[in-house]
């Protein structure tokens, strides 16, 4: 990207959010005026279509606050309120709320250090950031499964990270073992939640991996896909 595009994209996002928010503000307005206008009452079939559209047009409303965070954050705009957190106690209580493919018999477990993940973060930020990885991780799994929440505390080269991997119970350390590459963010029915996930680790000097492919698995690899890794750093 040259220095033209780096200077305009902030702009370009800013005007698309502008741009596809009022008029979808001005849909919505209209729909609960339908709903709720006592002179002209909808039959049940059409009290049903358009319940239905206003569905859409809230996830279309929360897309485009998606995309505005993304814009944001791109652009240096979010100041993030850092504070003293426990990283793997967050986690915990993320997980507690993930309900995701349970119908398919699909649980989340969590494993390793419940405790001692010290780090300075925004977990307003952090928090939906871990949701959205973990429902992409589960309801991508053919049930019954369990997919666990391993938390490890490591030490590299004099620097102290929680590494989080996301895995099913049978893979998550052959996740964690195998060499690293960038994340596949391009997954159906989560919006742009991913994308904003990421950045969110990233400016907390984190990253959003995923484990190498293996080369001679045909048809794709299920660990490099179903699998997720969290690299933070701690203070301690």
């Amino acid at each position: 990207m040259d220095n033209t595009s780096a200077e305009e994209y902030p702009q370009l996002i800013s005007l698309a959010v502008h741009e596809f928010r009022t008029p979808a503000s001005v849909v919505g307005g209209y729909l609960r005026m339908l709903q709720r206008d006592p002179d002209n009452p909808l039959t049940d079939r059409q009290r049903k279509m358009v319940e239905e559209a206003e569905k859409s047009c809230a996830r279309l409303v929360a897309l485009i606050a998606e995309l505005s965070d993304i814009g944001k954050l791109d652009a240096g705009l979010i100041s993030l309120q850092k504070t003293s957190i426990d990283l793997f106690a967050l986690l915990e209580d993320v997980a507690a709320h993930v309900h995701e493919a349970e119908d398919r018999d699909v649980r989340l477990q969590l494993r390793g250090e419940a405790t001692g993940g010290l780090m300075n973060g925004d977990a307003t930020r952090l928090r939906p950031a871990f949701d959205a990885l973990f429902r992409a991780i589960l309801r991508e799994k053919a049930g019954p499964a369990t997919v666990v929440v391993d938390r490890r505390r490591v030490e590299t080269t004099g620097h102290l990270l929680a590494v989080v991997t996301v895995s099913e119970s049978s893979t998550v350390q052959d996740a964690y073992e195998r060499p690293r590459q960038p994340f596949d963010e391009k997954r159906g029915g989560l919006g742009l939640a991913l994308p904003l996930a990421r950045r969110v680790f990233e400016s907390h000097a984190g990253r959003l991996l995923g484990p190498q492919s293996l080369p001679d698995h045909a048809g794709g690899d299920p660990v490099s896909r179903g699998s997720a890794i969290v690299e933070l750093p701690l203070t301690e």
